[in-house]
């Protein structure tokens, strides 16, 4: 049973940067393809980016590449996002996602997820 935990939300101006974490527990970190994703009121849950167990494989959905980056760092069992030129459209909840070996962009390929940590972009 894999644990994550999400930090790092909050509120900040349109164009202006926030770094995500999401620290992992309970199971072997390298076996497992991490995902972010984000969920805004009355939308469904998007997929955003997704990183390989190696970290070298990394995937970004249209609305935030070139803008955010997704990094691991196995040894402190920790996937982030960095978030540059944040638009209000950018404003959710933001999830991580662990999905054994794979990496997938549907949020239903996903076995364990965090409790979601809020990002709000003001105009």
């Amino acid at each position: 049973q894999v644990q994550l935990v999400e930090s790092g939300g909050g509120l900040v101006q349109a164009g202006g940067s926030l770094r995500l974490s999401c620290a992992a527990s309970g199971g072997s970190f390298t076996n497992y393809a991490m995902g972010w994703f984000r969920q805004a009121p009355g939308k469904e849950r998007e997929f955003v980016a997704n990183i390989g167990r190696s970290g070298v494989t990394t995937y970004d959905a249209d609305s935030v590449k070139g803008r955010f980056t997704i990094s691991r760092d196995n040894a402190k069992n920790t996937v982030y996002l960095q978030m540059n030129s944040l638009k209000p459209e950018d404003t959710a909840v933001y999830y991580c996602a662990a999905r054994r070996f794979w990496l997938g962009v549907r949020s239903t390929e996903y076995e364990y997820w965090g409790q979601g940590t809020q990002v709000t972009v003001s105009s």
